[in-house]
């Protein structure tokens, strides 16, 4: 073992402090870091299934569908159901749309901080981390 330090406790706690550096910066949009990643994914892959959107983000669709309720219960996102009852599809409202574009600067100016506190080298190897495994 190369340290007695756990690489796992070390990554938790640097996500917790990253993701309330995040919230504290959205807070003014009304939304939080994981609603922001997951209003881009779909506006990027609009409109998209739960499926899809889930395999993007690494999460099962049941979470998916989830968290996707919540952004329709804020009236930032609408469920479409289709023929097929499993294959539900979701996309922005035009209220989602401007919440993105508020929330986008500040997310924005987080990055800028949180790179120059990394330094480009480590914020590359944050950027590679989640495909070494």
């Amino acid at each position: 073992m190369t340290s007695d330090i756990c690489y796992c406790s070390s990554l938790r706690a640097a996500e917790r402090r990253m993701t309330r550096a995040y919230d504290d910066a959205l807070a003014p949009s009304g939304i939080n870091v994981a609603q922001f990643s997951l209003l881009r994914k779909i506006q990027r892959n609009e409109p998209a299934s739960l499926t899809r959107i889930g395999e993007i983000m690494d999460l099962d669709r049941s979470t998916v569908g989830r968290n996707i309720r919540v952004l329709a219960k804020l009236g930032l996102t609408e469920i479409a159901t289709g023929e097929d009852l499993r294959e539900s599809s979701v996309m922005l409202t035009e209220q989602g749309r401007q919440t993105i574009a508020t929330a986008l600067p500040l997310w924005q100016a987080t990055q800028e901080k949180i790179e120059t506190i990394l330094g480009g080298d480590m914020a590359k190897a944050l950027q590679t981390l989640p495909t070494a495994f």
